[in-house]
């Protein structure tokens, strides 16, 4: 729309001018290629904290105590000084206006952890509509812990975890959560998902996602826990047939079995596991045995990984696991229609690797929208470990009313690549009330994004290692990037490598971020350049640095962390 890079020709031609239809907040956002952070103030004095980030809408500056005990909000205001030259642009600024709460005015501090916790320094989450802030504290973890009371083994335990709502307006705890004995990975929030009102906490420990939804009134209420039991009174249901030992379960295979759910033996041996399937299902593949409430199945069940389950008869495979089997079992036996060919396709895909599929335990988990989870199962050790990039996983979507998995895809396979493709910004679940939210870069709503991924696709040696290394980003992270116009790369173009919208630390060179125009590609818009305005006599040292860009304001903080040294704040601004 604007011909001119000149803002007073631009602001002109928006009043004479009409944009296309549905273009006009794009074209408003062309202002910011001139409203830039243009000014640095290196090395800003300012409290020792640890800043973690701006709220989406931008009213707070959250951070944390350096023991992480207490919690600091911050509210950021614009610098204003005054002038009695004539020409106050060429001056610097006054000593007093290069401090730090000539921009950001503190709110209060309150206490936050007690006792032996601390405050987790990654995880932040935001509800806007009510300005509550989620937080989460926690004692040390125990790394060698029993598993017992049904907790996985080979997952660490945290004593004690604590989820608070606090209300930012003016920092009152408004409820907590409790978790005892029990680990969800907090960092970067990988284990905690917010939707609108909904909030979703997966307990890698006990195999649980727990959804609770945030009332006005500020109270943390459990909606449904999903894991052993899918429904709210499976469990109520599972020991009031458990009790009736003196009558049989199942009498035969005509008895009639209530809301689509039934006990039934699966085709290996096992106890009764109880599974959300069609009537027509188990009519069609079970063939009741009068007491020993067993199933026989037409195949040769030797030399499979069956055999090393046979062992824990004693143990009943929880309702998700159930759901997720019956749904791998159903399409694949729907895939052939021939006897024969059916039977060797479950025993190639299903029998050999159904212990494979039983030792599958959930990762991440992520709203879809309020009625679908998309949910990572993997093996133990990646659900512990920080890179899980090379790492095989599966991805299931989870339908929550009605209890059922309706998708299921390795994380290798194209289909699923493809979704992510073209579809990427249905994966993030950004706040419908801020209308900047929607304009954060994505390659399915970016050509410049998408190109990117279409450069690294053909430099990768392997199509499928390189679907698997991108497929790691899913679930996504909560509240993980940033809504900042100056990472709209139909805006600016500038080395990902160095900083982007994703939240997390990025390596730090001695030379400054370049920010170029995207439309006119050699002029340089502005410069970001982390730690001190010279530069460090140490060029070895090893540097890392945390950007945290305002929503929509010019305004940024780079702080650059270097080993055993205080950190160096440095504050971007518009002047």
């Amino acid at each position: 729309m604007f011909k001119s890079n000149n803002i007073v020709s631009r602001i002109f031609e928006r009043q004479i001018y009409t944009p296309a239809p549905s273009t006009s907040v794009n074209c408003v956002r062309q202002f910011y290629e001139n409203l830039v952070p243009n000014c640095t103030i290196y090395n800003v004095d300012c409290p020792d904290h640890s800043f973690r980030k701006f709220t989406d809408d931008g009213r707070y500056l959250i951070s944390f105590s350096k023991n992480y005990q207490d919690l600091i909000v911050y509210r950021p205001m614009w610098l204003s000084f005054s002038c009695n030259q004539e020409d106050c642009d060429s001056h610097d600024l006054p000593s007093k206006a290069k401090r730090f709460d000539h921009f950001f005015t503190q709110l209060y501090c309150m206490p936050l952890a007690s006792n032996n916790e601390f405050i987790c320094k990654d995880f932040f989450l935001y509800m806007e509509s009510n300005q509550f802030g989620i937080f989460a504290s926690q004692t040390a973890q125990v790394y060698d812990a029993p598993a017992t009371g049904g907790a996985v083994l080979g997952v660490p335990s945290i004593e004690k975890i604590t989820f608070h709502l606090v209300r930012l307006s003016d920092g009152v705890v408004l409820d907590e959560k409790v978790y005892c004995n029990d680990f969800v990975n907090l960092a970067h929030s990988m284990g905690v998902f917010l939707y609108d009102d909904l909030l979703a906490i997966m307990s890698l420990r006990y195999q649980t996602i727990h959804v609770l939804q945030i009332r006005e009134s500020g109270y943390l209420v459990d909606v449904r826990a999903i894991g052993p039991y899918c429904r709210e009174d499976d469990e109520l249901f599972f020991y009031s047939h458990a009790q009736a030992s003196s009558s049989p379960l199942i009498k035969d295979s005509s008895v009639e079995i209530s809301r689509t759910s039934l006990y039934f033996c699966n085709p290996f041996s096992l106890p009764l596991r109880r599974v959300g399937v069609a009537s027509n299902f188990r009519n069609q593949h079970m063939v009741m045995q009068g007491k020993s409430k067993q199933v026989e199945f037409p195949l040769d069940q030797g030399g499979t990984g069956l055999q090393r389950y046979q062992s824990q008869e004693t143990s009943f495979l929880s309702g998700m696991k159930q759901r997720l089997l019956s749904f791998i079992f159903r399409g694949l036996w729907n895939e052939e229609r021939d006897r024969t060919l059916r039977v060797q396709c479950l025993k190639k895909k299903f029998h050999f690797h159904f212990q494979d599929y039983v030792d599958l335990i959930m990762w991440k988990v992520q709203f879809l929208d309020r009625y679908h989870l998309l949910i990572k199962f993997g093996s133990v050790d990646g659900g512990v470990s920080r890179n899980t990039d090379q790492q095989s996983a599966f991805l299931a979507v989870y339908n929550i009313e009605a209890t059922e998995v309706i998708a299921f895809y390795q994380n290798s396979a194209e289909e699923i690549f493809q979704l992510f493709e073209q579809f990427c910004d249905h994966f993030h679940a950004n706040s419908r009330n801020l209308s900047y939210m929607n304009f954060i870069t994505s390659h399915s709503n970016n050509i410049h994004a998408l190109e990117q991924l279409k450069s690294a696709q053909s430099k990768a040696s392997s199509f499928s290692q390189f679907v698997k290394k991108t497929m790691a980003a899913l679930p996504f992270c909560c509240q993980s990037r940033s809504p900042s116009p100056y990472f709209d790369q139909s805006l600016f173009r500038f080395d990902e490598k160095l900083i982007s919208a994703t939240d997390g630390h990025r390596q730090c060179t001695e030379h400054p971020i370049k920010f170029i125009s995207r439309r006119h590609p050699n002029i340089l818009k502005f410069k970001i350049k982390p730690g001190l305005e010279v530069g460090g006599a140490d060029v070895q040292t090893k540097k890392i640095s945390t950007f945290l860009f305002h929503p929509f304001l010019p305004l940024a903080l780079s702080i650059q962390h270097t080993l055993l040294q205080p950190p160096v704040i440095n504050i971007h601004f518009r002047r």
